[in-house]
């Protein structure tokens, strides 16, 4: 008789951390959606557009309206449903936290105005959405929807892919624009740009940066990367031109959240090691990728 295996998921003091900062990115996002998403009549990218959208039908056609609360956790649970097998289920269920927290917040938080200013409403908006997002990603956790979808996508091809969710939020922009006015749409544009710009920059897991070293102590830098995080390294023998001096060329790749603990593990062995890093767009090849907790 076969028995199922029990899905077990520890937690450690580090854990409490997270638990912490992704309560308040949810915090922070409900906040962002009813002082300027509201009030500016945007709809942002992924679930929360469609949860947006979807609200504002039902209480047009309807003798009923869903709240956005209502509909944005229940999308995102389906969503949870579909991937938990392929995803990392501590990571899955911080991201249940987070929306769960995102729903119950933007309950809450009565709606208020800022400003009247779209463009404002548009730039600060997405700021502080983008922002939001990425504490969250920082944290081991993201707003679910769309986000498990993008990084099932940087998973297989060890690269950022917010661009393409971002071209997948058109859909939702058009609707909007033929439903409620080619102001809002333009301006949730705008939106949803400046959020992914700070997402982007905010979120590094996915991104690659390569390092050249020039070191006299080839072997004893190596082991010690090798405690900080597991990539390959190339060593090759090559000459000072103006000394005319033996020197060992080191050649690594690794995500670029791990390059100030590389950095530092190669200084404590040799603090005379001649280092450049450079953006790498795209890695072909075998190349290890921490999978997600």
């Amino acid at each position: 008789m076969q028995h199922k295996k029990l899905v077990s998921v520890s937690f450690g003091r580090r854990d409490y951390g997270y638990i912490a900062m992704i309560s308040l990115s949810a915090l922070i996002y409900s906040f962002g959606m009813n002082f300027f998403v509201h009030s500016g009549n945007l709809f942002p990218g992924g679930y929360a557009g469609i949860s947006r959208l979807l609200s504002l039908l039902t209480g047009m056609y309807l003798p009923f309206g869903l709240s956005f609360s209502v509909v944005y956790f229940a999308l995102n649970i389906v969503t949870t449903l579909f991937v938990w097998k392929r995803i990392g289920h501590k990571f899955i269920l911080y991201s249940v936290l987070w929306f769960s927290l995102t729903s119950l917040f933007t309950s809450l938080i009565p709606y208020a105005s800022l400003t009247s200013d779209p463009l404002l409403i548009s730039v600060f908006g997405g700021l502080i959405n983008g922002f939001a997002i990425g504490i969250a990603l920082r944290n081991n956790a993201s707003s679910g929807g769309t986000d498990f979808i993008a990084i099932d996508l940087s998973i297989r091809l060890n690269r950022p892919t917010w661009n393409y969710i971002f071209a997948a939020n058109a859909g939702v922009l058009v609707a909007a624009g033929i439903l409620f006015g080619w102001n809002q749409a333009l301006y949730s544009i705008i939106f949803q740009y400046v959020s992914k710009e700070v997402v982007n920059m905010m979120h590094e897991r996915y991104k690659t940066s390569s390092l050249q070293v020039v070191t006299d102590s080839p072997d004893e830098i190596s082991d010690r990367i090798f405690h900080v995080c597991r990539h390959g390294i190339t060593k090759v023998a090559c000459q000072g031109e103006y000394s005319h001096k033996q020197h060992y060329l080191l050649l690594i790749t690794i995500n670029t959240y791990q390059l100030h603990e590389v950095i530092d593990a190669i200084k404590n062995v040799d603090h005379h090691a001649f280092i450049t890093v450079n953006d790498v767009d795209k890695v072909i090849g075998n190349y290890y990728q921490k999978p997600l907790e």
